[in-house]
């Protein structure tokens, strides 16, 4: 299942506060990169059933899908915005509407603050993991207007990610920071490798402003600190990491511990449509 180029960007609405602060993220984001925002909030029929009143419950799901669309639009009057309502769990429902998405985007539920700990079932792992296209784990807090953070090992993926940056950095008017780490006691491959990536995803963007760092470390730390001054930081789903399961180890750490809202690049037909 790949994602569609041409898709909206589509975020899901849920009944907590932050949720709206995501909607506007994600309509910048839509704005930011021509498409349409796409509004989906889950409904738990078995759970209204169970309640005092489903058209009440139905009800107060259409008056949260109305205000979301009213916050996406304070941001980005010209917005085209629709919403739906679906049965189902909200991962799920996400999980379908990749498919025919440009991008998806999602809350983090917390996981930047938590410390140590590592909730391998939290929604946006699960998104990040299963879904279509890219998708957007939102922080609580906004991010600064900072550079484009991109993380590159060389892999498919990663380039993919690097492609996607320049995207998104020239929608954002911002430069590209393009970081490679290498893992103590690895051999460097040479200087030019970063830069020779970089120049080949930066052909359709060639105004874009970009630097790049070669640096010695851990890829998730090093990228982690990295992130704490950017306005979005992107990775690859997986990088050169065969025997790992959905995510690679890196992109799980971005997604756990980066204060930045993190842009995980899954599911694009090439790199050269990423970021279009």
């Amino acid at each position: 299942m790949t994602g569609s180029t041409g898709g909206p960007v589509v975020v899901g609405v849920g009944p907590a506060p932050t949720d709206l602060t995501m909607v506007r993220l994600a309509a910048r984001e839509a704005a930011a990169h021509g498409r349409d925002l796409a509004l989906l909030h889950a409904f738990n029929w078995e759970a209204a059933l169970e309640g005092p009143s489903v058209a009440g419950s139905r009800d107060a799901a259409e008056e949260l899908v109305a205000r979301a669309a009213t916050a996406a639009n304070e941001v980005e009057p010209a917005l085209p915005v629709s919403g739906e309502i679906v049965e189902g769990a909200p991962v799920e429902a996400l999980i379908r509407r990749s498919g025919t998405a440009f991008l998806v985007a999602i809350g983090d539920g917390g996981m930047a603050g938590c410390g140590g700990c590592v909730p391998a079932d939290a929604p946006a792992v699960q998104l990040a993991a299963r879904a279509g296209c890219p998708v957007l784990v939102v922080r609580r807090d906004p991010p600064p207007p900072g550079p484009v953070l991109v993380g590159v090992d060389g892999s498919p993926s990663s380039r993919a990610a690097l492609a996607f940056a320049f995207g998104c950095a020239a929608r954002r008017r911002a430069r590209v920071i393009a970081v490679r780490v290498i893992e103590p006691g690895r051999p460097d491959d040479g200087d030019d490798v970063l830069g020779t990536l970089v120049g080949q995803a930066r052909r359709h963007h060639p105004d874009v402003p970009a630097e790049c760092h070669t640096v010695r470390g851990d890829p998730g730390t090093v990228l982690v600190e990295q992130s704490r001054s950017v306005q979005v930081a992107l990775v690859g789903a997986r990088g050169d990491q065969p025997g790992r399961g959905m995510l690679g180890e890196v992109s799980q750490t971005l997604l756990y511990h980066a204060p930045a809202p993190v842009i995980v690049v899954r599911g694009l037909v090439s790199a050269g449509a990423g970021g279009a």
